[in-house]
């Protein structure tokens, strides 16, 4: 697990820095670096997608995912209360809610080849390369975040650890229940909500990115079924 707390820590250590930094950039300097991780998010987005898409055995499953995740999201108004619980204690004219910060930040350090199969490597042979390369990817675009989004930005951490420890619990007990079939699912559906935070940074659509997240349920307990049945 040193490799996933390490990269916790500089999560927590980027959100610090960028932060600190804020309060030295000018408002039009702060927009300039928002509408860049708006590029930057649409960009590592569709190369997420465009990157895993060709590998992918169930090229419908993502279509499938993305609709019946959308669905539950909305019905459980996941989006809603997100923002109410992060957004609570931000001025109502806010340039930049936390929320949409967050929910950007949390999946561009979760969703990814580094992010996922890193705790896997870390638990079967004790490597922790992934990680450490992830770690200081993740300092930097956490700073960067941060510059736009505030000190709020270290609440990305402890989701980070939970999502890398589930990775490496499950490869700790069972090496062959994170096939290359479900990262690969997996990564397309992330690289489509990236980009869908990408929009909504950029204020082109705000596609409540939040609601989507049972997505990656749907992809889960799809594969799920589909080793029950043997198929």
């Amino acid at each position: 697990m040193l490799g996933t707390i390490v990269n916790t820590a500089t999560i927590v250590a980027g959100a610090v820095m960028g932060s600190y930094l804020k309060r030295g950039i000018k408002p039009q300097y702060q927009q300039a670096l928002f509408n860049a991780m708006g590029l930057c998010s649409l960009a590592l987005g569709f190369n997420a997608f465009c990157q895993n898409m060709p590998k992918s055995h169930y090229p419908v499953l993502f279509i499938v995912s993305l609709a019946l995740g959308s669905l539950l999201g909305f019905m459980l108004k996941l989006d809603e209360r997100f923002k109410k619980l992060v957004d609570r204690k931000k001025k109502k004219d806010a340039a930049a809610p936390l929320s949409e910060g967050l929910s950007t930040g949390i999946l561009l350090y979760c969703i990814g080849t580094f992010s996922m199969v890193g705790p896997v490597l870390s638990a079967l042979y004790g490597d922790n390369t992934y990680l450490y390369t992830n770690a200081t990817l993740d300092l930097i675009t956490s700073a960067v975040l941060a510059t736009t989004y505030g000190i709020g930005m270290v609440w990305a951490a402890p989701v980070l650890f939970c999502w890398q420890g589930m990775f490496y619990l499950i490869a700790k007990l069972s090496a062959d229940a994170i096939t290359d079939e479900i990262r690969t699912e997996l990564c397309i559906v992330g690289g489509v909500l990236i980009a869908a935070s990408g929009l909504s940074i950029l204020k082109i659509k705000d596609c409540k990115t939040i609601n989507m997240l049972p997505a990656f349920v749907v992809i889960i307990v799809f594969f799920v079924v589909k080793s029950l049945l043997g198929l």
